[in-house]
């Protein structure tokens, strides 16, 4: 499927519709349907874990806190990408494969993907910098 969204040219496109049976076609088009609703799962979950990280970073004064909440409204804009890539995709789908469908569901695929990514890294930091904290924190009675 990331190969479909990331073809970017109506060739690799076709090569890529060409080679599904119906079956493939049908799951494809079954994962598209199911993608709407990882599209309100994963900004919420990650939208989260960056404020959350945010929260953790401002705690221990470590650089980038104020970064997340950007972050967060990037992995809304995240979704919105997924959901015009996804349209762009089922015309592809049922219809023939012409121009601009297949670079449409590129350039969104790629900015979707770039700030899903730049979420979890910074979700991931936000952890590590949590990680530390407790680690370096006194133990009571000692």
């Amino acid at each position: 499927m990331v190969s479909f969204e990331m073809a970017g040219s109506v060739e690799k496109t076709q090569q890529i519709i060409v080679s599904w049976n119906e079956t493939a076609r049908l799951m494809a088009a079954f994962g598209l349907g199911l993608d709407y609703l990882f599209m309100v799962v994963y900004p919420l979950t990650i939208g989260l874990a960056c404020i959350w990280a945010t929260d953790i970073l401002r705690f221990h004064h470590w650089p980038l806190a104020a970064l997340g909440a950007w972050l967060a409204w990037g992995i809304f804009l995240a979704a919105l990408m997924d959901a015009v890539e996804n349209v762009a995709l089922t015309f592809l789908l049922v219809g023939p494969v012409i121009a601009p469908w297949p670079q449409l569901a590129h350039w969104c695929a790629t900015v979707k993907f770039c700030l899903i990514f730049i979420g979890l890294v910074y979700a991931l930091y936000g952890l590590i910098v949590w990680i530390v904290g407790k680690l370096s924190m006194p133990v009571p009675g000692s």
